[in-house]
């Protein structure tokens, strides 16, 4: 009877003595008799379940009784209300005097509507967590079950579908690399998968005409110095400093492919001066200045493979016609750089022998040295040098911001601690270009200049 009851009549019983509950519901029963007429008996309506069955609970105290009594009806409004004004004419329970006042009729649908809109706003904020996919979403996700179908493997190791067959391979750290480059369309891409090199790849160099395509940090470098060890690299491109090869939009990874530079060329300039200026000439930084051509050169189809999706006509950009000439503009960019590379080692020379036979003058210490003396021998301090390189002001590193901010005509600052936001944005303010610092904390924003590196890179 309770799960189809419609309302709950509760009422509160006293009497004058010590009474128990078979007095109460007999009581009920028998002064109710005949009251409301044959149709609202209660006997034929419980058996008829329009009532339900009378709950009675009573307590004894200093000898008068107390209690709570409890109908439930599935008859309509007013005759639930009938039926409890009705309760209230007993008189008499048991021998003793007694009252019965209904306190409240409760609306059993109400309670449960209660429980509903509750349950329903649990439901509503926890049961549509799932969002509509937009269309960049709807895109990405079909172009990730293609470069999923593309993903091939080579002696175990990711790979794109034509590294295999193909005469030019590019060489990428990861999995996540592979990925990103078949997803602009280069497919002849495989992965060391690490800083160690496989044999398997360091023998497929030497088969094909291979681009070391690395991240923009130390540990490219590292790859790229064991690759050259074991394995046989033609040209080098990197991602932009700090940055990674599978974070690169289509722009910045094809751009990155474009300004690859003979193997030759990185070498020379590495030994020539250090590592990270060597990567400055990889990722185009000196074509970029001693060029005047506005757009950085195509790289052409002997190191990359691009997909099929490519339909330039022959008089259209990227056409056969444009291929030639970017050939040649790739060509005449490494030989400029090589060139100057090749200047700046004989200027050196010549210097060296013009002075043997003049009283020697104090050399300019390079960047890396001023590196290595503030790390090492001067440790815990800053150091800001001019354009010539040459020592400005030094102070302890807990003063480097206000070095930096006082500072006129700087250059470079180097720093044996850590540089944070506040001591970068300093230098971007005075202009300065260079900042080599031993740590660097989580940058915000990173401006254009000062360039910032890490002191590995000028003690390897």
């Amino acid at each position: 009877m309770q799960d189809t009851a419609k309302y709950l009549i509760h009422a509160k019983l006293s009497a004058d003595g010590v009474i128990e509950r078979s007095d109460v519901v007999g009581a009920v029963f028998g002064q109710t008799e005949g009251l409301l007429g044959d149709e609202m008996d209660l006997r034929d309506l419980q058996d008829s379940s329009k009532v339900g069955r009378i709950d009675v609970s009573v307590e004894t105290e200093g000898g008068q009784s107390f209690g709570d009594v409890t109908i439930a009806s599935s008859m309509d409004k007013v005759e639930t209300a009938i039926l409890a004004a009705s309760l209230e004419t007993i008189s008499r329970v048991g021998p003793c005097q007694a009252r019965i006042e209904v306190t409240d009729i409760e609306d059993i649908r109400a309670a449960k509507r209660r429980i509903v809109v509750q349950r329903a706003k649990e439901l509503l904020a926890n049961s549509f967590e799932e969002s509509v996919l937009t269309s960049d979403e709807l895109h990405e996700e079909v172009r990730e079950s293609v470069r999923a179908g593309e993903m091939d493997e080579y002696e175990g190791y990711p790979a794109g579908p034509n590294v295999a067959d193909g005469d030019a391979v590019v060489v990428v750290e990861g999995r996540a690399d592979v990925a990103r480059l078949l997803e602009f369309g280069v497919k002849n891409a495989v992965a060391v998968e690490g800083t160690n090199v496989p044999a398997e790849v360091a023998e497929l160099t030497t088969e094909r005409t291979t681009t070391a395509f690395l991240d923009g940090d130390r540990g490219g470098q590292l790859i790229l110095r064991e690759l050259g060890q074991v394995g046989d690299v033609d040209f080098v491109a990197f991602a932009p400093e700090g940055e990674s090869v599978e974070e690169l939009r289509r722009g910045e990874l094809l751009a990155a492919l474009r300004e690859k530079t003979p193997y030759e060329v990185y070498e020379r300039a590495r030994e020539a001066g250090d590592a990270e200026s060597a990567r400055e000439v990889v990722t185009g930084d000196t074509v970029r200045e001693t060029g005047s051509a506005e757009e950085p050169p195509i790289v052409g189809g002997d190191a990359v493979s691009i997909g099929d999706d490519d339909t330039s006509g022959p008089d259209e950009p990227g056409g056969p016609a444009d291929e030639e000439s970017s050939k040649t503009a790739v060509t005449d960019g490494a030989a400029i750089a090589e060139q100057s590379l090749v200047e700046q080692v004989d200027s050196t020379t010549e210097t060296t022998e013009e002075t043997t036979d003049e009283p020697a003058e104090p050399a300019t210490p390079t960047l890396a040295e001023h590196v290595r003396e503030v790390v090492g021998e001067n440790a815990g301090t800053v150091r800001l040098l001019d354009e010539e390189l040459t020592t400005l002001t030094e102070a302890p590193a807990g003063d480097a911001y206000e070095t930096v901010d006082g500072a006129e005509g700087a250059h470079a600052l180097v720093l044996d601690g850590e540089l944070d936001q506040r001591v970068l944005d300093a230098a971007a303010d005075r202009d300065l270009q260079h900042a080599v610092a031993r740590t660097t904390g989580e940058f915000v924003k990173q401006p254009v200049t000062p360039h910032v590196r890490p002191v590995e890179g000028f003690l390897s």
